[in-house]
């Protein structure tokens, strides 16, 4: 662990700060401990028998050198690199580009260090066909990056069936041959027999490993990689931090004390979570994150089958933006939330702040301050100002945001969403509410094998005229 670790700091969840009948008590933490150290030891030893594969993530060399191979193949003949893919195939790849690349990355030819990124992770008709029209002339330039397990959903499938059409129109087989890199299962399913029927390449996504753990693997990977990303410093940040939340002992585990944390305010009312980014290279792990904790937590069994409905409801904010438009109900609103923000001490970039103009000598306070300053200000004034009203307020700490302090905040909140789903009762790996949806996706647009569910969906989906004002 030679690099800065980014650090956990929870005294304003305490009822040292915020009260007893808000706060966390001393004796209440020793509770907390006691449950949570048996499921910290069951997880280490499901994790030494091969269990939770995102676990081996950081350490699978092979994967590593495939796509570093891909790259060197082809980052010199590819100015566009466009995924498409939803959800855990989207937004850890989103949330990576933001963090590690400048803000400019696919404007500033000076400031990118590969290609202009694009990741298409919806089916608007609008957006995909602008795109599109810009790239159309392009496309001996463009790599497409399909990511999908089985390629059954719909949204995605939807899209290489357009950008597959487009390049068989316009550079035949070969350039479609050429042009896309599926990211799929080893073995089987539907891209899986595309690639082989079109002679892909391709990357695979590793057995046991949910889309919304598969930021390190492949799935994320490749495109960080294309982009310039440092992934063997991921991958090294996420291995340190394997380390960290194996630790059995509670108060030197982040991750356990995060899961614990969280338990104990949802089983006393506050059952929702905002996480609350000051930096903008940070906000997109927000939208990741409610991803991870919504899939993950929320349950309609546990494992005994018994019905509970449970699982803390995932918010994101951005700060200072949402000092603007939340902060009110936060404060002042239901008492129903914990709050985790995310702080960086050191950007890579800072501005000083300009003189005051001559006619507004009120502004003279900022007058040569760091931007930075003024961000972490704000930071810690949010946070006050929701401790004076009891509300639990958690911070994360990056020195700095980079490759490895990513790969650090990736693996801790993966192992925290393991040790949440143990405290729960529940399966944290399983997705079975998602089912229904794509189902009803299939019937509605015509497949052969749910004709019956869109007959029984008319009742619902047809539009009574009595209702529509």
């Amino acid at each position: 662990m030679s690099e800065v670790q980014i650090k956990l700091y929870y005294k304003n969840v305490t009822s040292q700060v915020i009260g007893a009948e808000n706060g966390i008590t001393p004796e209440d933490f020793g509770l907390l401990a006691e449950k949570t150290v048996p499921l910290i030891k069951q997880l280490n030893a499901e994790r030494q028998a091969g269990k939770n594969s995102y676990r081996k993530l950081p350490y699978n060399k092979q994967t590593l050198q495939q796509v570093k191979g891909l790259v060197a193949k082809f980052k010199d003949r590819c100015h566009t690199f466009v995924v498409l893919g939803i959800g855990g195939s989207a937004l850890g790849n989103i949330a990576l580009q933001t963090a590690l690349n400048p803000y400019m990355h696919n404007i500033d030819d000076k400031q990118r260090k590969g290609p202009r990124l694009f990741v298409f992770d919806n089916v608007d008709p609008p957006q995909l066909a602008s795109f599109l029209n810009w790239v159309s002339d392009k496309l001996d330039g463009t790599i497409f990056n399909v990511i999908s397990k089985s390629g059954r959903t719909a949204e995605t499938a939807s899209q290489l069936m357009i950008v597959q059409q487009m390049l068989l129109k316009k550079l035949g087989k070969d350039g479609f041959k050429k042009q896309v890199v599926a990211t799929t299962d080893a073995r089987k399913g539907t891209l899986r027999n595309i690639a082989n029927d079109a002679g892909l390449t391709c990357l695979e996504v590793p057995d046991g490993v949910g889309g919304r753990f598969s930021v390190l693997s492949a799935v994320g990977l490749f495109s960080a990689a294309m982009c310039g990303i440092d992934i063997d410093g991921l991958l090294a940040g996420a291995g340190d931090m394997d380390v960290r939340v194996g630790n059995e002992n509670f108060e030197k585990n982040p991750a356990a004390l995060i899961a614990a944390i969280n338990w104990h305010f949802y089983n006393h009312g506050k059952k929702i979570a905002v996480m609350m980014p000051y930096s903008y290279h940070l906000k997109d792990f927000a939208d990741w994150y409610r991803q991870l904790w919504a899939e993950s937590l929320g349950k309609a069994k546990d494992l005994k089958g018994t019905e509970v409905h449970v699982g803390p409801t995932p918010v994101k904010a951005l700060g200072t933006t949402d000092q603007h438009s939340q902060v009110q109900l936060y404060r002042e609103g239901p008492n129903d939330k914990i709050f985790t923000f995310l702080q960086v001490n050191n950007f890579d970039k800072d501005l000083k702040i300009g003189p005051a103009p001559d006619c507004a000598p009120e502004l003279e306070y900022l007058a040569g301050k760091k931007l930075s300053k003024l961000l972490n200000s704000e930071k810690q004034a949010t946070e006050y100002a929701l401790l004076m009203d009891k509300r639990p307020c958690l911070t994360i700490i990056f020195d700095s945001v980079n490759a490895y302090s990513v790969g650090q905040f990736i693996y801790l909140y993966e192992v925290v969403t393991s040790i949440a789903g143990a405290l729960f009762g529940i399966n944290a790996y399983d997705q079975p509410a998602v089912e229904l949806g794509k189902e009803a996706t299939f019937a509605l647009m015509g497949h052969a094998d749910y004709r019956e569910l869109a007959k029984k969906m008319k009742l619902f989906t047809s539009i009574d005229d009595y209702f529509l004002v």
